[in-house]
């Protein structure tokens, strides 16, 4: 650290995102003009797994002559809805809340695992995962099924399981969204949320899952924009706030790794103090790493904003060099030498042999039957079948739409013979009037739903609603995303949960509703006063 000057050492304390599949000027300049100490990927990226080794490959060249200090090559991959690498030839591992349903600690951490594997293969050695975010609230429009469930217990032990799975491989994990973004109804992409709650329900809540985080030697914590009055007497975010970085994280949770921003390119930071001076006072609270993901206005304003204020006594340059000499400490332990040209990768990159048992077995053990009281299950193989399946058709900073397509009906071929209609997860009046038309005409009517919402999309609500109506309750709705959707439809007599729409999920649904597999999954949420968490139904 002594060798370095200090914009090289404030350039250290970045990572920043970039829009090519190739290094382009953006990110040439952000590391060769103000030395970055890593880059973060997105699905914009990424076409293959050659191509995306490749590129930390030659990002890492890039930056070689600089310093001599590697890159943090870092992505928010934490399986199920939230992959940024979800292409073919790579592994679809589940999500969260899959397998806090599933709850079987060992398959947890084999998971991470294996996912590390493979990003090690790609040159990736930095993951902003896992959740460890509590979803406690029904409305939370950002974590749902990114979380483990909402007991803090159950959270505590799969975000250990999951990142002792990713470090002993050699990836860093990363603790998020500290102190928790759990309870909220505000998207931090999109607006500046507040948990209200005391000191000692924090402690009881929000709070264990890191605690145990820290106990497992995680290397990262994130931190939620988010405000906490509990913790903050200013209605700042946690990311601005002295009180919860350094006296709450530091000194009261005893935490010696890093703690990373979430992106402040966020509207929660972006459309308040904006990125430049959020850059600055986040550092002043005690953050280590600041995280700026596409803009490269906003990248270089941030790190010139920290120069200045480095230069004229806001900042002192002993607080630089903490910062400093923990990230030079975490890349010498988890990074090392960089090889000397970009690896051969294999495809697909783990052996479908390998991984596919395991991923059959978390999808089965995790679907959750939540009632059959209107007896519709199984399906009858000798009648006339629908299937209306919702799909993701637009971006956010959370959901993009999968590169794959495998629906229902296609899962179900082995079994009956099933038709399709396929709506957006927002369905036009067109699509819904289609549906209801079409639908007389069937036996057997599944609608399978997807939220990345807070609540219910109010077409799919309406839709499900009128078909109900017309099937005389012989109705089975099948959620892939948010396992609330129940709540919106309360009168809905046969209802699963599945969590995601993967495709070796979708396969175990098809199962579950045949008959061929026994719904194994609990709730890892409670639904209403109705159905609590930690329950599942029986056919």
């Amino acid at each position: 650290m002594n060798e370095l000057t200090l914009p090289e050492k404030i350039g250290q304390l970045f990572i920043c995102g970039f829009h090519t599949l190739v290094p382009d000027e953006q990110i040439k300049t952000l590391i060769e003009q103000y030395h970055i100490g890593g880059v973060v990927y997105f699905r914009r990226n990424i076409a293959t797994a050659q191509q995306l080794a490749d590129l930390s490959y030659h990002l890492q060249e890039i930056s070689k002559p600089q310093t001599d200090i590697p890159l943090f090559v870092s992505i928010d991959q934490e399986g199920g809805m939230v992959s940024r690498i979800d292409h073919e030839g790579f592994t679809r591992f589940p999500g969260s809340m899959s397998l806090g349903a599933a709850n079987q600690l060992e398959l947890t951490e084999k998971i991470a695992s294996m996912a590390a594997d493979e990003l090690i293969q790609l040159g990736i050695n930095l993951n902003f995962a896992p959740v460890v975010d509590v979803n406690n609230n029904a409305a939370n429009p950002v974590i749902g099924v990114r979380s483990f469930g909402e007991d803090p217990h159950l959270v505590a032990e799969h975000g250990a399981a999951a990142i002792k799975g990713f470090q002993d491989k050699g990836v860093s994990a990363t603790a998020k969204h500290f102190p928790g973004h759990g309870d909220t109804a505000v998207d931090s992409h999109l607006g500046l949320a507040v948990v209200p709650h005391s000191k000692e329900r924090m402690y009881a809540i929000e709070l264990p899952p890191f605690q145990k985080a820290i106990q497992e030697g995680v290397d990262m914590i994130m931190t939620a924009h988010v405000i906490f009055p509990a913790f903050e007497s200013e209605e700042i975010p946690a990311t601005l706030s002295y009180d919860v970085l350094t006296t709450l994280l530091r000194k009261e949770l005893n935490f010696e790794g890093l703690i990373v921003t979430d992106c402040l390119e966020m509207h929660a930071i972006s459309k308040s103090i904006g990125v430049a001076e959020g850059a600055v006072k986040s550092l002043q609270a005690g953050a280590d790493l600041v995280l700026v993901s596409h803009t490269l206005e906003d990248q270089v304003a941030a790190i010139q904003a920290v120069l200045d204020a480095v230069q004229s006594g806001r900042i002192t340059e002993e607080r630089i060099n903490e910062s400093v000499s923990r990230i030079l400490d975490l890349k010498n332990k988890r990074i090392g030498s960089i090889t000397d040209k970009a690896p051969e990768i294999p495809v697909p990159l783990t052996p479908v042999d390998k991984v596919e048992p395991m991923l059959r077995q978390v999808a089965e053990q995790s679907i959750t039957l939540v009632n059959d009281e209107a007896r519709n299950l199984p399906l009858k193989k000798d009648v006339s079948t629908l299937t209306v399946w919702a799909e993701v058709r637009h971006f956010t900073e959370v959901d993009e739409p999968g590169v794959f397509r495998y629906t229902l009906v296609e899962a179900l071929q082995p079994y009956l013979k099933a038709e399709e209609i396929i709506i957006g997860s927002h369905p036009t009046d067109e699509e819904i009037a289609s549906v209801l038309e079409r639908s007389v005409n069937y036996d057997q009517v599944v609608v399978v739903t997807y939220t990345s919402e807070g609540s219910l999309p109010s077409g799919q609500k309406l839709l499900i609603d009128k078909l109900y109506e017309l099937t005389q309750g012989k109705l089975i709705v099948v959620s892939t995303r948010n396992p609330y959707d129940i709540n919106e439809v309360p009168q809905v007599g046969t209802y699963l949960c599945a969590y995601e729409n993967r495709p070796v999920t979708v396969d175990a649904i098809a199962k579950v509703l045949v008959g061929e597999v026994i719904p194994a999954g609990k709730l890892p949420v409670s639904l209403g006063s109705k159905y609590p968490a930690g329950t599942g139904a029986s056919i």
